[in-house]
């Protein structure tokens, strides 16, 4: 787990590349950051994250979203074998939530995909990105990064989806962000706790 002085620090890397930052303490708190910056008439794509799981905002246990959710819309799409309107509607909603696999000491993120289906909406087609992320995430540089996605995260994911009777999970796409031009549109929940995996 990164010291609270490290956590200061990559929130400060973090803002110089141009992404919003709010620093905070518990799951509960991440919750609230989170809500605190979506509107009522926001189409929100939760993307399949157990961060989002663990602070309250997907999943059972979950409370009822004061924000208009594009994930049940999705799976009935999927469900009707629509996966190409299935893909178009995903592809660039209002805002997306999310985490990432990585934050290196300075500001870099990495997200890991089997799919790649929440990449274009976290590089470009969302309106807004909120990654919520736990401190246990950050990382020296990109190659530490890589090494935590390939020897950590990919497989917890894999043994995570074989245990729901999926044929697992594969790296197969990587999204690296090193900065965001358009100010305001990505926000960085940096907890200074264990969240996710």
């Amino acid at each position: 787990m990164a010291s609270a002085v490290k956590v200061a620090a990559v929130a400060r890397a973090l803002r110089r590349r141009g992404l919003d930052v709010v620093i905070v303490d518990s799951a509960s708190a991440a919750r609230a950051a989170v809500l605190d910056r979506l509107a009522a008439a926001d189409e929100v794509l939760e993307v399949t994250s157990e961060t989002l799981r663990e602070i309250g905002l997907v999943g059972e246990g979950s409370s009822p979203s004061p924000y208009r959710r594009l994930r049940p819309e999705l799976d009935r799409l999927g469900r009707a074998g629509r996966r190409e309107e299935k893909r178009r509607r995903g592809a660039s909603p209002d805002v997306v939530i999310g985490s990432v696999h990585a934050v290196t000491s300075r500001g870099e993120l990495l997200v890991a995909s089997g799919t790649g289906s929440q990449l274009g909406p976290y590089g470009y087609g969302a309106g807004r990105v909120i990654w919520v992320v736990g401190a246990q995430k950050i990382v020296r540089d990109v190659p530490e990064g890589l090494r935590r996605i390939q020897r950590f995260a990919v497989r917890r994911e894999d043994a995570r989806v074989r245990r729901l009777g999926g044929g697992g999970s594969a790296l197969n796409k990587l999204l690296i962000v090193f900065g965001e031009h358009q100010p305001h549109r990505a926000t960085v929940v940096l907890a200074r706790c264990r969240l996710g995996v």
